[in-house]
């Protein structure tokens, strides 16, 4: 089968791969679409980072470069192995792409998504969402319904923002900040629309992106390069700073100042993956006992995300940017949302 195959820094090449065969207790998925991540572009410019590199295989897959990329994907069901019940040849589905052990301390908690060797499928190896026929657990296989496959494609990254805001215990009623309205950013801010907040308020400079913000639910967009961001927050908020912030930038000034116009006791959630060690003003955490947590990926996230989307509650088609084959994704789809990264939000790439 075709498949977009990662073999380390900007090397990327369209092969022909064996194709997977169904084993029991898994399900064999016809991509139909599959988004491209940041960290897929972080692997692309700088890795590689997740993917194991040569001479150092994952101790999950046994794998290492070069690997199929691709996990924000979803298709329909071409066969079921042994054992399998929740779902049947033809359905549209979405997978949550984790490799996990099942075993660690933290697996047994149900946490799985700290896994102590947590992998993922179009990173670590056991094939990628970039290709025709993705092989997934059973467990991690949901039915999509009605959904089109485009958006399901977008399942995996609006799942990432539904579990921050879970993590966040934001309630209807609360106000937060967005700090960055790329993609995670936008979609952060559609699952706190969904789930009631109503106040939700964005810091970007990019004028593209700052229009992108609003139509995914922003009620007030900040340029941190022409206005005091704490000092405007707190004229917002009576003086208080936001129930709930949230990073989604992985920049220092970011951060510095969403821990300052937080409200005291509030949270400050780090949903951003960060490319270099951050700075962080720990004063500021303790005179407002601020509590700062981190925020990866998702866990058991999934179905309410889905449901999310079957009840309209998120308009994810506003998200999709761009449709490309999986021949033109380097320049159609790499380089586009690298040399074009603010007019891009999501851009989906089928076999």
């Amino acid at each position: 089968m075709k498949a977009a195959m990662y073999y380390g820094n900007k090397d990327i090449r369209i092969e022909d791969i064996p194709e997977p065969a169904v084993r029991p207790g898994t399900v064999k998925v016809k991509i139909e679409w599959c988004g491209i991540c940041g960290t897929d572009l972080h692997e692309y410019l700088d890795g590689p980072i997740f993917a194991p590199p040569a001479g150092a295989p994952h101790p999950l897959t046994g794998e290492t470069v070069p690997v199929c990329l691709g996990h924000e994907f979803a298709g329909i069901v071409a066969d079921v192995g042994d054992g399998v019940t929740n779902v049947s040849i033809g359905e549209r589905v979405v997978v949550e792409p984790y490799i996990t052990c099942g075993t660690c301390a933290r697996c047994k908690a149900g946490i799985y998504n700290v896994c102590d060797t947590l992998g993922f499928i179009g990173l670590s190896g056991g094939g990628g969402g970039f290709s025709d026929y993705v092989v997934a657990d059973a467990k991690r296989t949901f039915s999509i319904g009605d959904l089109g496959t485009d958006i399901g494609a977008l399942i995996e990254p609006l799942a990432v923002a539904y579990h921050a805001v879970r993590l966040s215990k934001a309630r209807p009623g609360d106000s937060a900040t967005v700090y960055g309205s790329g993609p995670i950013g936008l979609v952060t801010v559609a699952a706190l629309k969904a789930q009631g907040i109503e106040n939700v308020i964005v810091v970007e400079p990019a004028e593209v992106r700052k229009v992108k913000a609003k139509a995914a639910g922003a009620t007030t967009v900040l340029d941190p390069t022409e206005t005091d961001i704490v000092t405007a927050i707190k004229d917002l908020t009576g003086g208080v700073g936001t129930d709930v912030s949230f990073e989604c930038a992985g920049f220092n000034g970011a951060t510095a100042q969403a821990i300052k116009g937080t409200k005291g006791g509030g949270t400050v959630v780090n949903v951003a993956i960060w490319g270099h060690e951050a700075t962080v003003a720990m004063n500021d955490l303790v005179f407002n006992e601020v509590s700062v947590i981190g925020s990866l990926a998702y866990c058991n996230d999934h179905e309410p995300t889905i449901k999310l989307l079957q009840d309209g509650k998120v308009d994810a088609a506003q998200f999709i940017t761009g449709k490309i084959a999986v021949d033109d994704i380097v320049e159609g789809g790499f380089r586009e949302l690298i040399d074009h990264k603010a007019e891009n939000v999501k851009i989906l790439v089928h076999p």
